[in-house]
C-alpha cells in the first residue's frame, strides 16, 4: 500500500472524495481531468490520507454509465494524481471489474465497491493484492429482521467468502452503506449500533458526508450539512470506524483529531504537556 502504513486502531484515516462526474449529488463533481486532478491535490493538501476517485454518480436514481466512459473519466485522473503524489493511496470507486482493472493499471491501490463483495471483484483484489472495500447496498429498502441485524449478517458473509480468495481481515474493508438502500431511520439505526459492524474484526469505512439523512435531521441543503456531517463522523470514530470518506477534508481532520484523542488516546506529533 504505497508508502503509507495504515496502523489500524491507532487513529482514524480521512479519505477525500474526488468525483469525476457531471452529476454528483453533492455538487462537487469535476467533469474534466484537470479540474479533478486539482481537486485531488487540494484534498491531499487539506489533510486527506487517501483519495477516492469515482467516475459514476451513485446519487439516488442514478443511471449507470458505460464502462468505457467511466474508464475514460477516471484513468487520466488517477494516472496524473499518482505521478504527482506517488506515496498516497488511491481508491477507485467502482463496482465494475473492467474499470477497477484499468484503474489499477493506472496506479490505483484499492477497490471501493458500492455493491459489496462480488466474486469477480474478490478475484481481482486477490490477483492484484489490492484491498477491497465492500459496501452494503440494496435495491429495496426492506429489512424484515431489522436493518442492523441484516446488514451485519451480510457483511459477515462477505468476510467469510473473502477468506476463500485469500483476503485476510486487513484486505477486506467493510462499509455499512449509510444512505444506500436504507431509509433515514435505517441510517440512524446503523450509526447507533455501528459497534456491531466494527466488532466483525475488519477495517470499517463510514461515509456520511452531506448525506440526505443529515439533511432531513438538520433541515439543511446539501452545501450546508458540514456540522451534521462532523457530528456523524465523531460518533463513527467513537464506535471504532477506521476510515471516514468525506467531501470536507480540513474540517473533518479537526473533528477526527479531537475524537481520536478521546477515543484512541491519540496525540499529534510533537505533543507535550
Amino acid at each position: 500500500m504505497r508508502d503509507l502504513h495504515l496502523a489500524w486502531g491507532r487513529r482514524t484515516y480521512v479519505m477525500g472524495i474526488v468525483n469525476v462526474t457531471p452529476d454528483s449529488f453533492s455538487g462537487d463533481g469535476r467533469s474534466c481531468c484537470e479540474a479533478a486532478v486539482a481537486h485531488a491535490l487540494a484534498q491531499y493538501a487539506a489533510g486527506a490520507d487517501l483519495l477516492d476517485v469515482g467516475g459514476e454518480s451513485t446519487r439516488p436514481g442514478y443511471v449507470a454509465v458505460e464502462t468505457a466512459i467511466e474508464i475514460e473519466r477516471v484513468v487520466p485522473v488517477i494516472r496524473a494524481v499518482r505521478a504527482q503524489l506517488p506515496g498516497v493511496p488511491i481508491s477507485i470507486d467502482t463496482y465494475k471489474p473492467a474499470v477497477a482493472r484499468a484503474a489499477a493499471d493506472a496506479g490505483a491501490d484499492i477497490i471501493n465497491s458500492i455493491w459489496g463483495a462480488a466474486d469477480d471483484l474478490l478475484a481481482l483484489a486477490s490477483e492484484r493484492a489490492m484491498p477491497l472495500i465492500a459496501m452494503h447496498n440494496r435495491t429495496e429498502r426492506t429489512y424484515p429482521r431489522g436493518v442492523v441485524a441484516e446488514v451485519v449478517a451480510e457483511l459477515a458473509a462477505w468476510a467469510s467468502r473473502a477468506r476463500g480468495y485469500g483476503l485476510g481481515p486487513e484486505r477486506l474493508w467493510l462499509d455499512p452503506g449509510i444512505g444506500f438502500g436504507k431509509t433515514a431511520d435505517h441510517n440512524v439505526a446503523m450509526l447507533a449500533q455501528l459497534e456491531r459492524v466494527t466488532g466483525l474484526g475488519h477495517p470499517v469505512l463510514i461515509g456520511t458526508s452531506r448525506k440526505s439523512s443529515i439533511g432531513r435531521l438538520t433541515g439543511r441543503a446539501v452545501g450546508e450539512r458540514l456540522a451534521g456531517s462532523l457530528a456523524a463522523t465523531a460518533l463513527a470514530v467513537a464506535a471504532g470506524a477506521d476510515v471516514v470518506r468525506v467531501h470536507d477534508v480540513a474540517a473533518t481532520r479537526d473533528a477526527v483529531a479531537v475524537a481520536d484523542a478521546v477515543v484512541r488516546d491519540w496525540r499529534p506529533a510533537g505533543w507535550t504537556e
